[in-house]
């Protein structure tokens, strides 16, 4: 199998983290990789420090941006069959991320692969403990449900030629990407070896931001599907019970208590939220998705496999320091 690929990044003020990906995808056993930017109106260092890279660098009007036109943009824009998404905060930790990621499109019937995700030392608890309920140590290649992410994954521009992403979500696109390719009868595949690191780390107001704005895309998605008050507090009381028994036997939960609460108050909150909010999206709300403040930065994640681990020694933890 050919396993050339384009990779699509969308960014907007990622000057923390762009570079880390980028270096992480030049050291990969896939040669030359076709890379991407799709950036929405980065006003910070991001595109000078992409530009540091071989890469191509796409734009899209902040007034007109949603994930799925984004991605539409750049899949328009790559050369190759073999498209992989990636976020502009996530970095992969071996050089066989794509290799590992790319092998599933040996099966024919496969449209969508995506790869594991894992937090570093600075994830919140709860937000580590996300991460390991959907993104397991097991692969699946043929899994019966469309969830997917986008933040680590792979699909076929000949699938997607048939089958865009919707821009009209605020949230999701991968996830209903998914649920048509599946009703098209292509195989969704999930890769635990791909594995890379999401710095994910939010202030509290942007988490429940991102569940909400993701609640509002899953009632367009599946509108069969509802999250009443009692569903809010079942959810919140059987959650915080959980990580605070799992922070218990892990002897921090003094040190994750609070954060633990605060975590899970504002994903099912913001889950309760975008399903109880009724009419279409206003344009501000959309800017309030979409362009929250900057991000911190954050610690690198460790390599444990010396022969596939890629060399960061030569950059700075957020870019901005490149030669």
């Amino acid at each position: 199998m050919n396993n050339t690929c384009s990779i699509i990044i969308r960014c907007y003020n990622e000057e923390r983290h762009i570079g880390r990906l980028l270096s992480g995808i030049t050291q990969q056993s896939v040669a030359d990789p076709e890379i991407i930017l799709v950036d929405s109106g980065s006003s910070d260092a991001t595109l000078d420090i992409a530009s540091r890279y071989p890469v191509k660098i796409v734009h899209i009007a902040p007034e007109v941006f949603s994930f799925g036109r984004a991605l539409n943009i750049g899949c328009e824009a790559a050369a190759n069959e073999f498209i992989v998404l990636a976020s502009a905060h996530v970095y992969p930790l071996y050089k066989d991320w794509l290799e590992k990621l790319l092998s599933y499109f040996v099966d024919e019937r496969v449209a969508l692969v995506y790869g594991r995700q894992v937090g570093n030392s600075h994830s919140k608890f709860s937000e580590q403990r996300v991460f390991d309920q959907w993104f397991p140590g097991v692969s699946n290649r043929c899994q019966n449900h469309p969830f997917c992410n986008n933040a680590n994954a792979a699909i076929r521009k000949s699938v997607w030629e048939k089958l865009p992403y919707e821009e009209s979500l605020t949230g999701l696109e991968d996830l209903d990407w998914a649920k048509r390719a599946l009703s098209q009868h292509y195989r969704i595949a999930y890769s635990a070896e791909a594995e890379i690191v999401h710095v994910h780390e939010e202030t509290f107001g942007r988490i429940l931001n991102r569940y909400r704005r993701e609640a509002l895309a899953m009632k367009q998605i599946m509108p069969e599907e509802t999250f009443s008050f009692t569903d809010f507090l079942r959810l919140f009381i059987s959650n915080c019970g959980s990580d605070i028994l799992k922070a218990s036997r892990d002897g921090v939960l003094g040190k994750e208590a609070a954060s633990i609460c605060a975590f899970r108050l504002m994903q099912f909150w913001g889950t309760y939220r975008g399903f109880s909010q009724k009419g279409p999206v206003s344009t501000s709300l959309r800017q309030r998705f979409y362009y929250p403040s900057d991000w911190r930065a954050t610690p690198v994640q460790e390599c444990n496999d010396a022969s596939r681990c890629i060399d960061y020694s030569h950059e700075s933890s957020c870019g901005l320091n490149d030669p």
